[in-house]
């Protein structure tokens, strides 16, 4: 067997010369962006995936991602750079492998790893020398160390002699023109230093900035930082919204006053609830993580609370809004509009908006929606389909709920058809002439 020097040198040397085969394992808002971004800087991608819808989508050169275009799948493909397959015994033929499967929650909001299991036993049954995984999911202190380390070594081969194995978290922000993930830093961390170091090395090929850290516990530590810092401050300003609500204030005038500051003040922004896959779960990662080890993380549960609830106060909003034109809420049309977790995506996991019409149906509302993104939407038991939306429809509403703020919504226009318009969003903020129909959270 090569010694590890030798093995390090050859993967280095194939890394630079960008001669490695990657694997990217799980297609989805996560691995589809990172496979072509590695895709274009040179690599040749397998991608892996169970679903074979997917897959066979991908190799037709077509995208389900976002962020990722049709045509830049299909230019992949045809240069032969990306190909997908559900036939894990390819994994022997990559040489640096990234998984990026879901980390969801169970019913009891305890983490669910049996993606990065299942995963982990893919890559475990064609593991070799030479072979540098990299887990990208998010999940829980500890998991690349405790959970996935003993099962690759498993085989017999050794972490930083034989094969390399590092955590680097996914930051991916769906919708986001701005900050992709090439130019967004990738942070870092290995089981050993030459896992570290190989990791860095393969990443920042493709990656602007790669930042490096002391292990891979300190790196799966960042992300759930970076997402409980977002959950925690918008469950206070949720929890400030409700407290104007109360006071009779505005509370977007009072945010936006409070941003003025130029110093000691970072703006966070009310809503119908927290949608998409990280911020409404990784820090229940964090928080059950901790309870293993007596703690209780009160900052956390307590964000969760408010945050989880802000669906019934935005329909307790819609019932006061009618009681105030004299209608009940049961047998009323309500109309909500956007149904994805955020503005000018398809994404609708998590999303606060299937709450509000679960909700609202429940109280014997009659229920539609309108999501230029979203053409159907499965719900429980049913599946609906989004309204065509014309003055006509907008005026046989009694309410209008805005729960994403989509760009290509006419927000003038919406109001001044509408009777009533729960806005979650502040989205009709410069709508003056119609104000005493909007109703604002």
């Amino acid at each position: 067997m090569p010694d590890k020097k030798s093995i390090i040198s050859k993967l280095e040397k194939k890394i630079k010369s960008k001669e490695v085969v990657v694997g990217i394992v799980g297609l989805g808002y996560v691995g589809l962006p990172l496979s072509v971004e590695f895709a274009n800087s040179g690599f040749t991608i397998f991608g892996f995936d169970i679903d074979k819808n997917k897959v066979d989508t991908i190799n037709a050169g077509k995208s389900d991602v976002d962020d990722v275009p049709d045509e830049e799948i299909k230019k992949l493909v045809y240069l032969k750079r990306i190909w997908a397959t559900t036939n894990f015994k390819f994994l022997k033929e990559a040489d640096c492998i990234s998984i990026c499967v879901p980390t969801p929650l169970n019913k009891t909001k305890d983490p669910d790893v049996s993606y990065i299991l299942s995963a982990v036993g893919q890559v475990k049954k064609y593991l070799r020398p030479g072979h540098l995984v990299i887990l990208e999911s998010t999940t829980y202190p500890g998991t690349t160390q405790e959970l996935i380390l003993p099962l690759l070594e498993e085989t017999g081969l050794k972490v930083g002699k034989d094969f390399f194995l590092a955590f680097s978290p996914e930051r991916t922000d769906p919708g986001n023109q701005i900050y992709t993930v090439k130019n967004t830093p990738k942070i870092v961390g290995g089981v050993t230093p030459a896992c570290t170091k190989l990791a860095k090395l393969f990443l920042e090929q493709t990656i602007q900035q790669v930042i490096p850290l002391s292990s891979t516990k300190a790196a799966e530590m960042v992300k759930l930082l970076e997402n409980t810092f977002r959950s925690v401050n918008i469950g206070l300003v949720n929890e400030v919204a409700l407290m104007c609500d109360r006071l009779k204030l505005d509370v977007w005038e009072i945010i936006e006053a409070a941003a003025t500051k130029p110093f000691g003040f970072m703006p966070f922004y009310p809503g119908p609830g927290l949608g998409g896959h990280c911020i409404p779960i990784d820090p229940h990662y964090l928080s059950w993580k901790l309870k293993s080890l007596n703690y209780y993380a009160r900052f956390i549960e307590l964000a969760g609370d408010i945050n989880s609830h802000m669906p019934e106060y935005v329909v307790e909003r819609v019932v006061r809004a009618l009681n105030d034109r004299e209608k009940a809420i049961k047998g009323s049309k309500i109309l909500v509009l956007g149904v994805s977790y955020k503005k000018d995506i398809k994404d609708i996991r998590e999303s606060p908006a299937l709450d509000v019409i679960r909700l609202l149906e429940d109280k014997g509302a009659a229920v539609t929606y309108q999501d230029p993104h979203v053409p159907k939407l499965a719900l429980d038991d049913h599946q609906i389909s989004s309204v065509r939306l014309t003055s006509a429809y907008l005026k046989k509403m009694d309410c209008v709920v805005i729960a994403t703020d989509h760009s290509a919504y006419d927000y003038r226009w919406i109001v001044k058809n509408s009777s009533i318009v729960v806005d979650t969003r502040n989205a009709t903020r410069n709508v003056k002439e119609y104000r005493e129909k909007i109703v604002k959270i």
